[in-house]
C-alpha cells in the first residue's frame, strides 16, 4: 500500500495545456533480476532493427506518423529536432544508419525492443537512485546542470524544455532526448519505472497493448513485481516506489 514517503511520477497540469493528448504509459518494476544478458530478447533486438527497415521503406522517417507528432511537440516546447531527435527517431535513425544496437543490460534491451517494434519511445529509471517524487514538467530558468550519458560534462537545460527531474535534478533532457547518468539502469538495478510516452495517433488501446508486451517480455525475463499504469489529463500520477 501507497505511505506518505511513497515516490511517485507526477505530471505538471500546465504539459497538457501543450499537449493536450499525451499518455504516459508507466509500468512499475520491484524486485527484478537485471543480471546478465538474455539471448532471445538480444535476438528480438536485432529482428526489431530489420522489422524498422521494412516499417520506413522509403518513406522520410520525419515525416512518419510515429516520429511527426513528436517532431512538433520538440518545436513547441523550444527545441530543433534536426538538433536534438526524439528518442524514438533516434534509434530509427540509428537503425537506417546500419548501426547494430548492441546489448546494455536486459531492461534497457526489452524497452529498446518494445520502441522498435511499436515505434513509440521508451524509458527506465533506477528508482533507488531517485530522490522524492519525480515529475514530468518544464525545467526553469535556474535548473541544475546534468550529466547526460555519454557525456562529459554536465550542462544545465534549457528553460521551458520539457524534463523529467527529482529532487536532485534533471532524469532526462527535452522530454526523451537523451537521460541522465544518475539513475540509469544497471545490472545492479532491483527496482524501477519504465515509461511509454503516446502521441496520437498512439491512442490508449494501442497504448495499453504496448504496455502489456512490455510486462510480459520484463515478467519474462526479469521476473518481480510489476504494475502498469496510464497518465493522462485526468490522471497526473501514481506511485513508483518506496
Amino acid at each position: 500500500m501507497p505511505n506518505e514517503n511513497s515516490k511517485k511520477l507526477v505530471i505538471n497540469p500546465k504539459i497538457f495545456e501543450l499537449f493536450p493528448d499525451v499518455l504516459i504509459g508507466v509500468v512499475v518494476l520491484q524486485g527484478v533480476d537485471n543480471h546478465g544478458h538474455n539471448e532471445e530478447i538480444i535476438k528480438m533486438l536485432q529482428q526489431g532493427s530489420g522489422e524498422v527497415l521494412s516499417k520506413i521503406n522509403k518513406m522520410s522517417v520525419a515525416e512518419h506518423p510515429n516520429v511527426a507528432p513528436w517532431r512538433e511537440a520538440y518545436r513547441k516546447f523550444g527545441t530543433k529536432p534536426s538538433d536534438y531527435p526524439s528518442s524514438i527517431e533516434n534509434l530509427i535513425r540509428r537503425v537506417l544508419r546500419g548501426e547494430q544496437l548492441r546489448s546494455i543490460n536486459k531492461l534497457v534491451d526489452i524497452y529498446n525492443v518494445i520502441s522498435l517494434k511499436h515505434l513509440i519511445p521508451a524509458g527506465g529509471e533506477d528508482t533507488d537512485k531517485i530522490k522524492g517524487n519525480v515529475s514530468l514538467t518544464f525545467a526553469s530558468a535556474n535548473e541544475s546542470p546534468v550529466l547526460l550519458l555519454g557525456e562529459k560534462e554536465a550542462r544545465q537545460p534549457h528553460e521551458n524544455e520539457v524534463i523529467y527531474k527529482d529532487d536532485v535534478g534533471t532524469l532526462c533532457r527535452r522530454w526523451n532526448w537523451k537521460e541522465a547518468e544518475r539513475t540509469k539502469l544497471t545490472e545492479q538495478t532491483t527496482n524501477a519505472f519504465m515509461v511509454l510516452e503516446a502521441l496520437p495517433p498512439i491512442g490508449r488501446t494501442e497504448l495499453e497493448v504496448i504496455l502489456g508486451d512490455l510486462e510480459s517480455l520484463v515478467r519474462a525475463c526479469c521476473g518481480g513485481n510489476i504494475a502498469t499504469t496510464v497518465l493522462d489529463r485526468s490522471n497526473l500520477e501514481t506511485v513508483i516506489g518506496e
